[in-house]
């Protein structure tokens, strides 16, 4: 037989992780806390149907839709994104320095395509989103993970491994951070700029759950410290839109832009156009307002249920994050409780039947961090599934401690 490439065995570890991750989430008799998608009630079922039945007409945009389009993506989207998503954040740009995407995890896919060799570095969080580190291992990077608290990215930390790794890029996930749901302070932000600066290092800057907070203070993204075109800002429609739309976007440099354009034409020459269409459609006329409202506002709800609920069924000692936003809570656990087994547990038991993520496989340092830990999303349960499902997981993780 043919043998396979060899980032196939590089990303092998990080590819079981994800699958493992996902397991459970589709089974129906199960309370799952452990995927990552909107809330069907978020999605504008209805008025993309409207503004379908209306673009898809020859004297409309029905032919632009279904006809190949421009690499960098649709004008008018393009648009909505530097003067709607971007410019109310701090970060000041033209349509040149926008390309829109297949999804969110296509900015890092093109990223590496366009900057990183086999055997770069890639600094990343610890914990992180652990799909990216499986697109760095396919490209043969090294991950070294760099320091949390509860105000994000560990400066001194940061620069310490800047020293002593001399990295090509650093990947990072400031707002609501997926895992932990910890959001990067406006100082650190700062800070991170100036690092990237003083140490010629390229920024990933990864903010798919920016827009949707619903309670702090708003922060600018690090591209708006960027003095120097050092970081590249990735965004997603997936959370605000749709997530079956596909749709994402980078902000950065033209120059870079024009890298990153030039690596997706030989990707999949461009960004699905129907999609692309309705999504700016529906930013254009005006329906994204009051719908970013509903959604933070359901969101809201959620996490409010799942932090009371957490606080009043574990055991004492459990110590999770308090997002301002996005779709997820990180557990940590007393007791030395492992939660890999705890998952299978929780969801082979009938009187469970209860899933969630265990923290073991957001660590891409493999040493058993985060053995206790557990990412928790309220994003897409129900209020009343999420009471029952925190109740039935907190009894079982406080009679494994008696």
């Amino acid at each position: 037989m043919v043998p396979y490439a060899r980032r196939m065995e590089y990303m092998a570890f990080t590819a079981n992780v994800v699958k493992g991750l996902f397991g459970s989430m589709t089974d129906p008799n199960i309370i799952s806390f452990g995927g990552g998608s909107p809330a069907r009630e978020t999605l504008p079922v209805d008025t993309i149907r409207q503004l379908a039945d209306e673009v898809l007409r020859t004297d409309g945009r029905g032919v632009e839709a279904l006809q190949y389009g421009p690499i960098e993506g649709v004008r008018d989207l393009r648009e909505v994104v530097v003067r709607e998503l971007l410019a109310p954040k701090g970060v000041s740009c033209d349509v040149e320095n926008v390309l829109i995407l297949s999804g969110g995890l296509e900015a890092m896919n093109l990223v590496c395509q366009a900057f990183i060799d086999p055997g770069d570095v890639i600094l990343v969080e610890a914990p992180t989103f652990v799909q990216s580190v499986e697109i760095f291992d396919m490209f043969e990077a090294r991950c070294v993970s760099v320091a949390m608290d509860d105000d994000g990215l560990i400066p001194e930390d940061l620069e310490r491994k800047l020293r002593e790794n001399r990295p090509k890029m650093l990947y990072t996930i400031p707002t609501f951070q997926n895992p932990s749901g910890r959001t990067l302070s406006l100082e650190r932000r700062r800070a991170v700029a100036e690092l990237a600066e003083r140490y010629d290092v390229l920024v990933l800057e990864d903010d798919p759950y920016r827009d949707i907070r619903y309670s702090g203070e708003e922060l600018p993204p690090i591209k708006h410290f960027d003095a120097t075109d050092h970081v590249i800002t990735a965004g997603s429609f997936s959370k605000i839109f749709s997530p079956g739309s596909r749709l994402g976007y980078v902000a950065a440099e033209a120059g870079v832009t024009r890298q990153l354009a030039a690596a997706k034409s030989a990707t999949n020459s461009h960004t699905s156009m129907l999609p692309q269409i309705l999504c700016a459609e529906f930013f254009k006329r005006g329906f994204y307002p009051a719908h970013h409202r509903r959604i933070c506002d359901l969101y809201r709800r959620r996490r409010d249920v799942m932090l009371r609920c957490i606080d009043r069924y574990f055991p004492a000692g459990t110590k999770h994050s308090d997002p301002d936003g996005g779709l997820f809570t990180w557990v940590e656990l007393p007791g030395g409780i492992d939660t890999t087994d705890l998952l299978r547990e929780s969801t082979a038991d009938p009187a469970v039947n209860v899933a969630f993520l265990a923290g073991e496989g957001f660590f891409s340092d493999r040493d058993g961090q985060g053995k206790n830990c557990m990412r928790m999303s309220f994003g897409n349960t129900p209020e009343e599934l999420i009471e029952e499902g925190v109740r039935r997981l907190g009894g079982l993780i406080c009679s494994k401690l008696k």
